[in-house]
């Protein structure tokens, strides 16, 4: 039997193709790292960052986040799909570029918590999965809501986010929703 050791994701070497099921070795790898306490410190900054929100608005958005960050790190770790096809390298490398500068931001351990979370759980899903970024029923100001319907994902500030260099809406399969 041959080991293969992967590279961690900062590792990759972006001159070479890339396969989703290459990719997806190194994000089980990265999500098996992720404790249970840096859950926990991501929901506390999920708490922060929500704190002025109105109070129901608040509670739906940390509860969706945080049910979304342990779903998906299980779906990570347990996912047995078999994906073909090559990642779109470039792509994925300013990604990872722009979620890089989320983190050097970042003012708090907990912060850092909820970068560490997000990179793996968005890149899986931007990269392997090819589903919207946020999690279908995200609420966005003004009450609008991100929706799948038909196969399609519509989000209702796509438009408006697309071009801020530190957003990944850029990256995110959703289209605008229209009906916004």
């Amino acid at each position: 039997m041959v080991i293969i050791m992967l590279p961690e994701i900062d590792h990759v070497d972006f001159s070479r193709p890339l396969n989703k099921m290459d990719l997806l070795q190194i994000l089980k790898k990265e999500a098996s790292n992720i404790h249970i306490k840096e859950i926990m410190d991501a929901n506390g900054y999920l708490n922060e960052d929500a704190r002025f929100m109105p109070i129901t608005e608040q509670k739906e958005y940390i509860k969706r986040f945080t049910k979304a960050f342990f779903i998906r790190i299980k779906d990570i770790k347990e996912d047995k799909w078999h994906y073909t096809g090559l990642v779109d390298t470039i792509q994925l490398k300013d990604f990872l570029q722009v979620l890089e500068m989320q983190k050097n931001k970042a003012q708090s351990h907990s912060e850092l918590c909820f970068h560490k979370i997000a990179r793996v759980v968005a890149t899986y899903t931007a990269f392997i999965r090819e589903e919207s970024i946020h999690p279908v029923g995200t609420r966005f100001p003004g009450g609008f809501v991100l929706r799948y319907e038909n196969g399609v994902y519509y989000c209702p500030v796509k438009e408006k986010q697309i071009n801020t260099p530190s957003a990944l809406c850029r990256f995110c399969v959703s289209v605008q929703d229209d009906s916004v």
